[in-house]
């Protein structure tokens, strides 16, 4: 009774620190989520300011001709919307994560944990595998899972840390969007890149006579002047940066890669090559922004939208890959796929769910 008594104020205590770390841990998680807007709310308050300091300080009152001033607020909203419109969906665009096909089963599951042997445990991973479009390895030729997610990792997949999940065709987890770009919302990036650059530079353009006026002292001093002076610095500041990056990512669409593969080669069979998914620059460019070229600069999905293996089952351009498959460079791995090789193999399952379930003939 005794003894009993002695161990019960250590169990209490055990179970306080666990508790206390616990709340302490969800502290911290929502710290991070809070102070992680930080960056989007420095440019979103910049943004507002230009909005500011060019429609009303330089527009309204400074410009004395009317024509000049129509053309200059009307060509600056039409940037100023596509740009805000892009940013938006960078930011509210949720990163896609592997479906249910690539998620292992209950009894794959009991069969993988039960096993203690490593070399067990992979083989288990490769039989169910062989069921998935997967052609891509870690860099020890395993099977690529996620642990943390319970789900083989489909091609150019990989875990963000700061979102906590498996992200398709992940390239980075972008601050200054609070975002993970990928598969879902690169399309609108590269459009928020692009109309960031020409947001900045249309600005800096119709700025720099007023700038040099009020510099050099032809324009009245006023509040306007330092307005001016600041947005022509502003704008060539973000417009300069912007170019760099944006550049960058039109060489990575141009070879098909993503930043993650740029620094890290995707692992085949045959070992790793940094080209083992670039098909060329016109379907590269179609995986990104889709067929219909009228809506390549529109910030809409524009890709396939289903989740697996739906360009199996209808006319439908294989070149655009589908966040869990992309066509590779080297087809002959493809032909090694017997889901891949056959086509006719694989029908719809009567249930007709989202996720494009299939079923072997």
């Amino acid at each position: 009774m005794d003894r009993g008594q002695d161990r019960q104020p250590s169990t209490d205590t055990a179970g306080g620190n666990i508790s206390w770390t616990m709340a302490l841990s969800r502290g911290l998680r929502c710290c991070q989520r809070v102070f992680s807007w930080i960056p989007v709310l420095i440019i979103t308050s910049v943004v507002l300011w230009s909005y500011y300091a060019y429609v009303f300080e330089l527009c309204l009152f400074t410009l004395t001709n009317t024509l000049e001033k129509v053309v200059y607020l009307l060509v600056f909203h039409v940037c100023f919307v596509m740009f805000s419109w892009t940013y938006w969906k960078s930011i509210f665009t949720p990163p896609a994560s592997p479906c249910k096909k690539f998620q292992l089963s209950y009894s794959d599951k009991q069969r993988y944990e039960m096993e203690e042997r490593p070399d067990a445990q992979k083989q288990i991973l490769v039989e169910i595998a062989k069921k998935l479009p997967i052609f891509t390895r870690a860099q020890s030729g395993a099977i690529r899972f996620c642990d943390r997610c319970q789900v083989l990792k489909p091609d150019r997949c990989h875990h963000c840390s700061v979102c906590e999940t498996c992200v398709l065709k992940m390239d980075h987890h972008c601050p200054w969007v609070n975002n993970c770009v990928g598969f879902s919302n690169y399309k609108f990036f590269l459009l928020f890149l692009s109309y960031s650059m020409l947001y900045c530079i249309f600005i800096a353009a119709t700025v720099f006579q007023y700038f040099l006026k009020f510099w050099s002292g032809d324009l009245p001093n006023r509040p306007a002047k330092f307005h001016v002076l600041f947005l022509m610095f502003v704008a060539l500041m973000f417009f300069v940066s912007l170019m760099f990056l944006f550049g960058y990512h039109c060489w990575l669409v141009a070879k098909n890669r993503s930043t993650l593969e740029a620094f890290s080669a995707p692992v085949f069979l045959s070992g790793p090559d940094r080209n083992g998914f670039n098909v060329g620059i016109r379907k590269n460019l179609q995986q990104v922004f889709g067929e219909e070229r009228r809506l390549w600069f529109i910030p809409v999905f524009t890709r396939l939208l289903t989740l697996y293996y739906h360009f199996l089952l209808s006319n439908v351009h294989v070149s655009q890959g589908n966040g869990h498959y992309f066509p590779l460079k080297n087809r002959s791995s493809e032909s090694q796929n017997p889901l891949l090789a056959n086509e006719d193999m694989w029908e719809e399952s009567d249930d007709g769910s989202e996720e494009g379930s299939l079923e072997y003939k």
